[in-house]
């Protein structure tokens, strides 16, 4: 059972990327445990749309974007290739300006030079899945390992006041603020990147399996989900807790430099190291994965492929701009989670409608109850992210 395990946490990168950072510092910093119940629920709907893209690739032998291309006509599919293009852009420009933001933190980088040693590093990564894809696998595993580990020092040496964590899984908000953040934070937690990923993961992994070992296949991916999204949802709750606990009521901003500081400054350098190590290896780890996820997009929704290598250039282009100009970096965390939002239903709605389909499904196709819950998730991860859209504009 172990060795079918590995696709979820790949996916699970997508969970923990310097988009989590952003929304999860700020929320932490201003609200304090309020939108603790967000992450909470957000990471759970996440598990059961991770499963259904692991299972579609597993019954269907095909990815969501090759399935979108069989089943919808031709403008249709151009559409969503051309909106899911623009996604892993914009999933690329927040990982890139992450990952740069950790090596300014760690040793004092500009911002432009570590987007390019982020760049360079990455095509390492790349070069490990061209080799072999559980090597792979496993080179993404062991980041988001350094992540978890980062974040578990932080939050056991951190002071938590444990009443008002239990509040903090009580829902509700304070105000428009909180709404966005909320917002935010289920529009920076459901990638639709990730879900037209890891139905492609499975694919190649299990394609011929033959139809008495798939049902095994689908029983070992739903554990392999719930592990990795487990311990994703588990870090973004460290991350809120922790800024939480050590950035609230304090005069330090908002943003992943305020946060640094703050560390540094009220538990000791190593703490604010731990947070910037674990920044480095999320901007380095999602970046690889943004670009192999841009690969499946091209090829499953137009039969196009180019080389990982130059997808990674083209990729590389936007980031470098924005760094070049100055852009504040969290400005442009916030203002790539909001274009992301409007990707999320483009990703979500035909993974839904596909996966309750017989003819698509075979035996595998939803229960009645899984198609009613995935349905009410859909729904209230894209009004969510109207709310962010329609809150997030007026401000930027």
């Amino acid at each position: 059972m172990v060795g079918l395990m590995g696709p979820a946490f790949v996916a699970a990168v997508a969970y923990v990327d310097p988009g989590n950072f952003a929304t999860n510092v700020e929320s932490g910093a201003r609200f304090g445990f309020l939108l603790l119940w967000v992450v909470l629920c957000a990471n759970v709907v996440a598990m059961l749309l991770q499963y259904l893209s692991a299972k579609l690739g597993i019954a269907t032998g095909r990815n969501l974007p090759e399935l979108c291309r069989d089943h919808y006509r031709r403008p249709v599919v151009w559409g969503l290739w051309l909106q899911a293009e623009i996604v892993v852009i914009m999933t690329d420009l927040a990982e890139f300006i992450g990952g740069a933001v950790a090596l300014n933190l760690l040793f004092g980088i500009p911002l432009l030079q570590g987007g390019v040693l982020i760049a360079v590093a990455s095509f390492v990564v790349l070069a490990i899945r061209t080799a072999r894809q559980r090597r792979f696998e496993a080179a993404i595993t062991g980041l988001l390992a350094v992540i978890v580990g980062a974040f578990l020092y932080q939050l056991l040496n951190a002071d938590v006041p444990y009443g008002g964590l239990a509040g903090g899984l009580v829902p509700r908000f304070e105000g428009s603020a909180s709404v966005l953040l909320a917002a935010g934070i289920v529009g920076a937690t459901v990638m639709p990147h990730a879900v037209y990923l890891h139905s492609a993961l499975t694919q190649e992994r299990f394609a011929d399996a033959p139809g008495l070992l798939r049902q095994t296949l689908i029983k070992a991916q739903r554990m392999d989900v719930i592990l990795a999204m487990g311990v994703a949802g588990l870090v973004n709750m460290a991350m809120l807790v922790s800024a939480a606990s050590i950035l609230r009521g304090t005069d330090a901003e908002p943003t992943l430099h305020g946060a640094y500081a703050q560390f540094g400054e009220s538990s000791g350098p190593l703490m604010a190291l731990l947070f910037a190590i674990a920044l480095l290896a999320s901007g380095l780890a999602s970046s690889s994965v943004g670009v192999y996820a841009g690969q499946v997009v091209m090829q499953g929704f137009l039969r196009r492929r180019i080389p990982l290598s130059l997808r990674r250039l083209i990729a590389v282009v936007p980031a470098l701009a924005v760094l070049a100009f100055g852009v504040d970096p969290t400005q442009a965390l916030v203002l790539s989670q909001v274009v992301l939002s409007f990707g999320i239903p483009f990703a979500l709605i035909p993974l839904l409608l596909l996966t309750r389909r017989p003819d698509v499904m075979g035996a595998w196709v939803n229960r009645r109850a899984t198609t009613l819950a995935a349905a009410c998730a859909t729904t209230v991860i894209v009004a969510l992210n109207v709310v962010l859209v329609f809150l997030a504009l007026p401000s930027l």
